[in-house]
């Protein structure tokens, strides 16, 4: 009877160890799907982007272009503070939610939209008088945001992809054009970069509505559950203003340039580091899908799993984007003269974002995974810390260098905050971007669980 017993317990435990394997090759599969379909909504995006760049460039002069460019940056910039991070603060309480039934997860989408709305509309009053008719779009965009983040939470990558990845910068790209074509010749006393602004923002609302529609079929109509706003904010809050700092850190190169260079300065600029949001919305695709995941295996204390996640994703966003990058810094010389003649001035600024974005990939989303083990607070010095570097060096090396100047300082900032989570999880669990799932991870069983 003992031998029955062992046997029958070594066969209970072999079973739940395959059940393990096969789930987190069933995770691992899902977010290749994710991050497969998060990278494809990136390249559209990134050519979208780059062909609405050319159009304003081509049609306005430098000066025109730079003031579009500054006032879309800064309109980014604000949208990205007000939304104060409460999509990744959704993501985080709907994944983990889903072992007891989504219960009173319409609270936590209420408690999660209404802030950043109220921020949104208090920042689109303060900033009226520099993005005139873009002011009103503040609250659509942190709106949107946060209801797609909500989808993310219940499993769903498609809305993100389908509205953010490919309608959002389509729709940008055809009304741009549409603006830029009735704005040719300028007519008397009209404003070429508030128009353009205009029909920039105008997206944001179809977006919106779509994300509703689409998070309204997902969400259970459960009661409110006391203190939902207060734990979801508890876990945010922190957050929050490493979200603001990350929004402030990615936009504020464009803005300081267009302040301490000058508005043609700031179109150069534009220009040349446009591809950088190929890296950023390749990370950000794979981080979409991951996410939710590594919390629950970082909850469950899955350190294997949340290793084998990392090690993956790493691989899988060096091999998407380091061609890009190689080739764009052998051709920015030519692909620069598309913009213009004027434009091939920002060659130097194309072989530093090239550089820089090729090391920060090889670091993977080290944000993310210590974001979610839940060390907001780390994350929030380290993305201080890089955005006091970038800005000291800006101020030191702009009025010099211009362009070229803001690329080095924004280069210092990128690796230092990818250096110091990397070091980090390290040291903490012993992470590293690549181990043995790296190679794994880029093998064709891999891909046929997807």
């Amino acid at each position: 009877m003992a031998t029955l017993t062992r046997a029958a317990v070594a066969r209970a435990v072999s079973a739940r160890s395959a059940l393990s394997r096969a789930g987190t090759a069933t995770g691992v599969g899902r977010v290749a799907r994710g991050g497969l379909a998060g990278a494809g909504a990136a390249v559209v995006t990134a050519l979208a982007q780059f062909a609405l760049v050319m159009v304003v460039t081509r049609t306005f002069s430098l000066e025109v272009a730079g003031a579009f460019f500054t006032a879309t940056a800064l309109a980014l910039m604000a949208a990205g503070v007000a939304k104060l991070d409460a999509g990744n603060g959704l993501v985080y309480f709907i994944a983990r939610a889903r072992t007891y039934g989504y219960r009173g997860m319409s609270g936590y989408i209420r408690a999660g939209l209404v802030p950043g709305l109220v921020v949104a509309t208090v920042a689109a009053a303060a900033l009226h008088p520099h993005l005139g008719l873009l002011a009103p779009a503040l609250p659509v965009m942190v709106a949107a945001d946060v209801l797609l983040a909500a989808t993310r939470g219940f499993g769903a990558m498609r809305p993100t992809v389908v509205l953010d990845g490919l309608l959002l910068p389509a729709a940008q790209l055809l009304l741009v054009t549409a603006a830029a074509w009735l704005l040719t010749p300028v007519p008397e006393g009209v404003s070429p970069p508030t128009w353009l602004g205009l029909a920039w923002a105008a997206p944001y609302a179809v977006v919106l509505v779509l994300a509703a529609a689409a998070l309204r079929g997902r969400v259970p109509r459960t009661p409110y559950l006391p203190g939902t706003c207060r734990d979801l904010w508890r876990h945010t809050a922190p957050r929050s203003v490493a979200a603001a700092v990350q929004a402030v850190f990615q936009r504020l190169d464009i803005v300081v340039v267009a302040v301490l260079g000058g508005p043609a300065q700031a179109a150069v600029y534009t220009a040349a580091t446009r591809f950088k949001v190929v890296g950023q919305l390749a990370n950000q695709g794979l981080a979409r899908a991951a996410q939710p995941r590594l919390v629950r295996a970082l909850a469950d204390g899955e350190l294997e799993r949340a290793r084998e996640l990392y090690q993956a994703t790493t691989a899988w966003l060096v091999v998407t984007t380091w061609p890009v990058w190689l080739g764009y810094a052998l051709l920015a010389p030519w692909a620069l003269r598309l913009f213009g003649p004027e434009y091939a001035d920002g060659t130097p600024v194309a072989l530093v974002l090239a550089a820089t974005m090729m090391v920060a990939t090889a670091c993977g989303m080290v944000d993310v995974v210590l974001t979610a083990a839940g060390h907001t607070t780390a994350s929030l010095g380290n993305l201080v810390t890089a955005v006091a570097v970038t800005l000291a060096l800006d101020l030191a090396l702009v009025p010099a260098h211009g362009a070229l100047g803001a690329a080095l300082g924004w280069s210092a900032g990128v690796l230092l905050k990818n250096a110091l989570p990397l070091w980090q999880l390290h040291r903490r669990y012993g992470l590293r971007p690549f181990g043995r799932h790296s190679l794994a991870a880029l093998r064709v069983r891999t891909w046929a669980a997807v």
